[in-house]
């Protein structure tokens, strides 16, 4: 792993030094475009053709996995390994469920209540991208998050069908699997197809064509969590912080892939060169940048620029700083509380904004399966009072039929 030495005169240019450390992604517009309006037009047998071409699909071979092959993954599973699955699905849903909100009505005036309900969408799909390697960790973030939000209906998109991945699922008791990924799967979420019912919201990571088709369709046929670029990671450690236990965890976020942006701010230069030489006998590769700053204030400032997915404060001067972080996808205080936990088991969401867009993105949540929507009551008195205050402003607006319409209620014995 490289090591580059981040000089900026203020905290927005170290933030935007330190995205440049790797390239932007090349645009694929044009090929998902075509992709999404295959599947469009060619339904069914688009979609197979697309993924006996991209997902490794056997010819003949149902895309969507049966229930037998989701029991004998789950029955074949490492002990040790569904342990581990078992308690991170556990905590990943009492932590989402915490999160759910009651029916709250305000009074606005006698005879005049509006009371907003959550409600969750009917269908969800969780895409679980296969790439290098199996993500059943995914699969769970997604599955149990919108199992937590009241989702009637989860589907899983699972390129590659890997057993790991499917008895993740099993134990969500998710029954509808599909072995398909990338942007023909994404299309014919939105689309539907003769087998693959259409779905309310599309959320999980996935490859540079999956986002690009979540851009293309959202709004219009689905909605999404938002927009999955890779990982980042910055670290704000003091002079006390343990180098070995700073590089381990930037190894660790660096370990996601080529765009995985990680850094070190810090105020200590002891500690910059020691992060420095534990990094560069690491095998990783990627790059990892250092930023040294006067002190805490400075290095928050730094952050708040760059608005990391994961946020790491360790050390009796930067850990303090939790409070004031309003720019962070999850922050991890403390030297115990490493970044990989999260990626894992601790029950806060591993899906998080990417790329920045944490200034105004959200983890995902229930919420994300969720819709606000809002019950009005009025009284005769209330419509005639209002009508006096509204209907003045719908003709200053030209809407002359919607103070007629109000205006109706001014007089309700007429």
């Amino acid at each position: 792993m490289s090591v580059e030495e981040i000089r900026a005169d203020t905290a927005a240019g170290s933030a935007a030094a330190l995205r440049a450390l790797v390239p932007a992604a090349a645009s694929v517009g044009d090929a998902v475009a075509e992709i999404i309006e295959g599947v469009r037009a060619g339904g069914h047998d688009a979609l197979v053709r697309y993924a006996e071409a991209f997902d490794g699909v056997v010819a003949g071979t149902s895309l969507r996995v049966t229930e037998a092959e989701l029991a004998a993954a789950l029955n074949g599973l490492d002990p040790v390994v569904r342990a581990g699955l078992e308690a991170a699905r556990d905590n990943i849903s009492e932590v989402a469920a915490a999160a759910l909100m009651a029916d709250r009505s305000v009074e606005l005036a006698p005879g005049h209540r509006v009371t907003l309900r959550e409600v969750a969408v009917r269908r969800a799909a969780i895409y679980a991208p296969g790439g290098r390697n199996p993500y059943p960790s995914t699969v769970l973030m997604g599955a149990a998050t919108a199992q937590a939000a009241g989702v009637e209906q989860i589907v899983v998109c699972a390129p590659g069908g890997h057993p790991l991945m499917l008895a993740a699922c099993a134990l969500c008791g998710v029954s509808e699997v599909w072995r398909i990924g990338g942007a023909h799967a994404v299309a014919a979420l939105g689309f539907g197809t003769a087998e693959l019912d259409p779905v309310d919201v599309v959320a999980g990571p996935g490859n540079l064509y999956v986002q690009e088709a979540k851009r293309l369709l959202a709004g219009d046929r689905f909605g999404i969590d938002g927009f999955a670029g890779p990982s980042d990671l910055l670290v704000l450690a003091g002079a006390d912080a343990p180098p070995a236990i700073v590089a381990a965890d930037l190894r660790a976020q660096a370990e996601h892939g080529v765009g995985s942006v990680v850094g070190l701010v810090t105020d200590s230069a002891e500690l910059a060169a020691a992060v420095r030489s534990e990094l560069s006998s690491s095998p990783f590769a990627g790059v990892a940048g250092i930023v040294e700053v006067s002190g805490p204030d400075q290095a928050l400032a730094v952050s708040e620029a760059f608005a990391p997915e994961h946020l790491q404060l360790i050390g009796a001067a930067m850990e303090p700083l939790a409070s004031r972080v309003t720019r962070a996808g999850c922050t991890f205080v403390g030297a115990a509380t490493g970044v990989a936990f999260g990626d894992y088991i601790v029950g806060a969401n591993h899906t998080l904004p990417t790329a920045g867009a944490a200034r105004f993105a959200s983890v995902m949540s229930v919420r994300t399966f969720r819709r606000l929507t809002s019950v009005v009551e009025l009284d005769a008195a209330a419509a005639a009072r209002l009508a006096d205050l509204a209907a003045p402003v719908a003709e200053a607006e030209g809407f002359s039929q919607h103070a007629a319409s109000m205006r109706l209620r001014q007089n309700p014995s007429s």
